[in-house]
Formats: C-alpha cells, sequence, structure tokens
C-alpha cells in the first residue's frame, strides 16, 4: 500500500494520487486528490467524473457459452458437481483484461477428475485473465469438458437473453471495470478566498487500476468535447456575425494563429484508442510511445515502416483511417 502526505497548493491545479493498494487480484483501491479549486467547482468535477468511470469505460466479458454436453441451461451432467446454471455464473464472473475491439473465441479444455478454473481457459494473446484461480466447476469423474466461449468489449453491463439457434448459452454480462465510485470536498480558506479539495475513491476488479480508469474516463471526457474544439471559427464570424466590422489584416492574421493552436491541441486530446486500429497495430504504437494524434503525425511513413513487426498494410490502414476522419495524411519520408 502507497500513503502520501496531503499538502494543500494555492498555485497550480493537479491531480495527485494520495493512497495506492490491491486487496486481491480483483480489487484495487485508490484514492486521488484534485486542488485547488474554486468554490462549486470539486462537486461539478465529482459528479461527471464518477458517472463517467461508472458507465463509459470499457471492459472485457465472456458473453456467450456452448458445449455439446449441455441439452438445457438449468440441466445438470453426470460427472460434474455443479449445474449448468452454476457454471453459467462462474464464467460471468471472470475478470479479463484486453484491448479487443468486438468479438473473439476462447475454449475451455480440462480432464476430470479435478477443479476446472480461469487457467483452463485458452484464450488469444490479446487477452489477459486476471485471476487464473477463478472457480469454473468441479469434476468428479474422469470425464472431458469442452466449452467454447465468445468474449466481447464493450461497456456498460448486458442481461441474459434467449438460447440462440446454435446452441450457445447468454451470460450476463458486466463489462464495467471499475466497482464504486466515491467522492468528497474539503473547504478551506474564507471570503472571497475560499478554495476546495476534491477526494476522489475509486476501486476496480483488477481488469484496470484505479489510475488507469481515472486516465480512461478523461480521456472518454475530453472525446465528447472534441466537436467544440472543431469548430470553424473563420466560418462562424463570416456567417453569422455579417453585420459586424471586419476584422483589420494584424487581427484577422492573429485570429488564424488563434485557431491554428487550437487545432493542435485538438490532435493532443485525440488518442489511437480512438481509431478503432487492430489490436497488433494499437500494441506497437503505445509501445513506441505514440498515445495520440499528434504524437502519430509526427512520424513518416518510412519512420513507421521502422518498427518491430511493422507491415506495409499497416501503414496503409492508418492512412485510410486518418483520410477518411481527420482529412490528414502520413508524410511518406522523413522531413
Amino acid at each position: 500500500m502507497v500513503r502520501e502526505k496531503v499538502r494543500v497548493s494555492t498555485r497550480t491545479l493537479q491531480w495527485k494520487c494520495v493512497e495506492s493498494r490491491a486487496d486481491s487480484k480483483r480489487l484495487y483501491y485508490g484514492r486521488f486528490i484534485l486542488s485547488p479549486l474554486m468554490k462549486g467547482q470539486a462537486d461539478t468535477i465529482g459528479i461527471v467524473i464518477r458517472r463517467t468511470l461508472l458507465g463509459e469505460i470499457e471492459g472485457t466479458c465472456i458473453t456467450r457459452a456452448k458445449s455439446e454436453k449441455i441439452p438445457h441451461e438449468y440441466s445438470s451432467i453426470v460427472g460434474i458437481q455443479e449445474s449448468v446454471h452454476e457454471i453459467l455464473l462462474n464464467l460471468q464472473e471472470i475478470v479479463l483484461r484486453s484491448h479487443l475491439y468486438g468479438t473473439c473465441d476462447a475454449t475451455i479444455c480440462a480432464k476430470g477428475p479435478g477443479y476446472v478454473t480461469a487457467q483452463d481457459i485458452i484464450t488469444p494473446p490479446f487477452i489477459e485473465i486476471i485471476d487464473n484461480t477463478q472457480h469454473i466447476a468441479t469434476l468428479t469423474e474422469p470425464i472431458d469438458l469442452r466449452i467454447f466461449l465468445q468474449i466481447e468489449r464493450s461497456r456498460g453491463y448486458r442481461t441474459t437473453g434467449k438460447m440462440i439457434i446454435d446452441g450457445s448459452y447468454p451470460i450476463g454480462s458486466v463489462f464495467m471495470p471499475v466497482r464504486n465510485v466515491n467522492h468528497s470536498i474539503h473547504s478551506y480558506g474564507t471570503g472571497n478566498e475560499k478554495h476546495e479539495i476534491l477526494f476522489l475513491e475509486i476501486w476496480t476488479n483488477g481488469s484496470l487500476t484505479p489510475k488507469e480508469a481515472l486516465r480512461e474516463a478523461t480521456r472518454n471526457l475530453i472525446d465528447l468535447f472534441i466537436p467544440f474544439l472543431h469548430t470553424e471559427e473563420e466560418n462562424f464570424h463570416l456567417e453569422d456575425n455579417q453585420h459586424m466590422v471586419p476584422l483589420r489584416p494584424s487581427s484577422r492574421s492573429d485570429q488564424f494563429v488563434k485557431i491554428k493552436k487550437k487545432k493542435k491541441l485538438a490532435l493532443k486530446s485525440i488518442f489511437i484508442d480512438q481509431l478503432e486500429l487492430p489490436p497488433r497495430v494499437y500494441n506497437c504504437l503505445k509501445s513506441n510511445n505514440i498515445y495520440t494524434l499528434s504524437d502519430l503525425l509526427t512520424n513518416s511513413q518510412e519512420d513507421l515502416m521502422q518498427l518491430e513487426h511493422f507491415r506495409v498494410e499497416d501503414i496503409k490502414k492508418i492512412s485510410d483511417i486518418l483520410k477518411k476522419n481527420f482529412g490528414v495524411d502520413l508524410p511518406k519520408n522523413k522531413v
């Protein structure tokens, strides 16, 4: 567990982690402060961050299971102590971490007698099982158990529905990696000098640390406000304010400089997570400290081809995404 002494600064607004601990593989805790804030700001930020942490962060879950030995959800299988329904509930509790886009398949292969745990799940390399000891079933006889799984990354939660045609069973999925969030406010000072400190407590299921969850929530909030940064101010003045006196050439030049700076700021606020890149390409960029669109555009196609495991088709994929969504492209050669 890490604890730090809380010091109040009246100069620079900053986040700070004052406590961090792992109670178990599936329960992480973090406590953060933001200060100094003006009166009323702490409650505004606390409410927005809490809602984002609980509802906007994506997680990875097992969403379906299928086995030829399962006649229906409430049946029991000879040689297995748990009912099918209990096994599905156990699969619902498995905690996974991934950068998956969409869905992928996994398999459970086990032979009895013995215990079947999360360690017996065979997953793609980009899926990580947080706690391999999580219990799934108990095999009481020398039988083979084979279950096909569907894994999905999404947000919020999903209730179970009806069995689909291929015989797979839906599993109620809670994609939210953040289990709980509390925020509290401490006020200090008097009169016009009154300030606030926001205390934020975050509990996660282990697939993300509280610090990672807070960073992800902040990125999601930035995404919501990016359209305002993309507003073309020069068009707004020309179309909606025809009655106003035109700017002098020097003032108009200053205005364009300000707009250019805002666009650069917007590029820094767009993270490569949002580009919907294939997992291998995403991980390759991230491992080379390319986190934002601004970072990506500082590299040429020649630079990216020098990265380990990078391919020509990866360059084409990135270029297509940049042209389609942002109207920009990577330079071919080093500047």
